[in-house]
């Protein structure tokens, strides 16, 4: 299939953005000169072979600097036989996860199964790990490429990608950014719980997956502008023309908690304090 030409000028490039996954991350397309829509499906040429996906944004121009190259190109809207594929494969992913249970168990392998994944093609199945180690599944591999008489790929995943895959209920009660709308995921740090003077407590700011909730993020930058404005704590600031020593920031209230010099403590307004 011929690519898209790509030139290191100043044109912009017509693409869509397409998702192949709920919540996963989307990938700019050619549209090749077809008249796209929202949510319609379509066939795209991808570097494992051909792929169902959705299309979720565009069309729209792009630099190239927003672009990964070469650029591939959407091959048609999914047509109803198209359609009838995918559905079979997904019939065929749940055989498949069962198939390979079975034979995990009869290795005796310690890994856990999270998915498979059938291209739309057919020409590779995907098999979807997490373990704690390596893992030896050199005849895993073949027991499930004489089954299915095709490619076979194990690919092993983090806790966080497992999390994405199975989905769930995060502590806020809703579902899981990850599983919902996060394409990506980005870095997350306890300063960031610091900066947002949260508890450091494990089990408040970690997520189904165990690691440190992906939502410490986006508030992030708003805190830590805040930060930057207020005093920090141990500081001394002038109160009613008196020293006063700062012991704990609100940072959504934007009120300080002061210890004055007869050791009481006063929670006050921002604006009232000079430093």
């Amino acid at each position: 299939m011929k690519q898209a030409p790509i030139n290191t000028s100043s044109e912009l490039y017509n693409v869509v953005g397409v998702r192949f996954k709920r919540a996963g991350k989307i990938y700019y397309f050619d549209p090749n000169d077809l008249v796209l829509s929202l949510e319609q499906e379509v066939i795209v040429e991808t570097a494992r072979g051909l792929e169902c996906g959705r299309v979720k944004i565009g069309p729209k121009k792009v630099s190239q600097e927003d672009i990964t190259p070469p650029l591939k190109k959407v091959i048609r809207v999914a047509t109803e036989k198209d359609k009838e594929q995918y559905l079979e494969n997904q019939d065929k992913e749940v055989n498949a996860f069962q198939v390979c249970l079975e034979k995990i168990k009869q290795h005796q392998l310690e890994m856990k199964l999270i998915d498979v994944e059938y291209t739309f093609d057919r020409n590779k199945i995907i098999f979807y790990f997490t373990a704690d180690g390596r893992v030896d599944f050199r005849e895993l591999v073949k027991d499930l490429a004489s089954i299915f008489r095709t490619r076979i790929e194990l690919r092993q995943i983090g806790v966080r990608d497992e999390a994405k895959m199975l989905g769930g209920l995060g502590p806020c009660g809703r579902s899981m950014c990850c599983a919902t709308f996060l394409g990506e995921f980005d870095p997350v740090s306890i300063k960031m719980a610091k900066e947002q003077n949260l508890s450091l407590n494990p089990a408040k700011i970690s997520g189904i997956c165990g690691r440190l909730m992906c939502c410490l993020k986006y508030e992030s930058e708003s805190y830590r502008e805040i930060n930057n404005e207020l005093p920090g704590i141990g500081g001394t600031v002038q109160y009613q023309g008196k020293n006063a020593v700062v012991v704990e920031q609100n940072l959504l209230k934007e009120t300080l908690i002061l210890q004055l010099s007869n050791q009481e403590r006063i929670e006050v307004p921002l604006g009232e304090v000079d430093y």
